[in-house]
């Protein structure tokens, strides 16, 4: 059965310290438990670490970074099973694309699993992440009752583009790999990077608009 996981990092990346190593082993237990049907421990454990060192790469502070990489290794994890035909896709799925992931496909992430209501996953990434998000666009959500404290800015993978029905762009030119059958759009956008609480305000408000009209075409509302 498939269950193939493309490395972000490169062959030869650092080894693991012993003690992350061992917290890790313990996250990759439970994430084997619960992909067993799918995945080969070996296989989980490859992802994990991958998706730990990927993170610490750009981490600032790595206090917790364990606790990330089992997030993003369980999205990515995900994204194989759907991207393979391993389950069956229930909803349609949406996957955020920008330069840092600390922005523009942040908010719209947040603003679309916020109006889908569990009707749509809904993934983002960045082509080159940062360490965190925008303040300025973490403080423009939580105006509107969006709380993204605890999302962080990931990197784009392959499994990513192919489990989504919808691969929205923001500003990362053409470094989202293109696959035949998938529905690619370009959203033009200013990036709110250094920009004022103002110009964010605007941002957000142009990508709620736009979410909400991609909402409607994505999910049939029930009379």
């Amino acid at each position: 059965m498939p269950q193939k996981v493309i490395p972000l990092t490169e062959p030869n990346a650092p080894v693991l310290p012993a003690e992350v190593d061992t917290i890790l082993g313990h996250a990759a237990e439970r994430l084997a438990g619960r992909f067993a049907e799918h995945f080969s421990p070996e296989t989980v454990r490859e992802c994990l670490d991958d998706s730990y060192l990927v993170l610490a790469a750009t981490a600032k502070v790595r206090d917790h970074l364990y606790v990330l990489a089992e997030r993003f290794a369980t999205e990515r994890l995900d994204a194989i099973t759907t991207a393979d035909g391993l389950r069956a896709r229930i909803r349609p799925e949406v996957l955020f694309v920008c330069v840092h992931n600390a922005g523009r496909s942040q908010m719209a992430a947040a603003l679309l699993a916020h109006r889908a209501e569990g009707r749509i996953v809904v993934r983002s990434a960045g082509s080159a992440p940062t360490d965190q998000i925008n303040p300025a666009v973490a403080a423009a959500l939580e105006e509107i009752g969006l709380d993204v404290t605890k999302e962080f800015p990931k990197p784009l993978t392959d499994e990513a583009v192919r489990a989504s029905d919808v691969v929205v762009t923001m500003g990362c030119g053409d470094a989202c790999p293109v696959y035949l059958g998938k529905r690619y759009l370009n959203w033009e956008l200013d990036d709110p990077a250094g920009q004022s609480i103002e110009t964010v305000r605007a941002i957000r408000d142009d990508l709620d608009r736009r979410v909400s009209d991609l909402l409607a075409e994505l999910v049939t509302t029930d009379a």
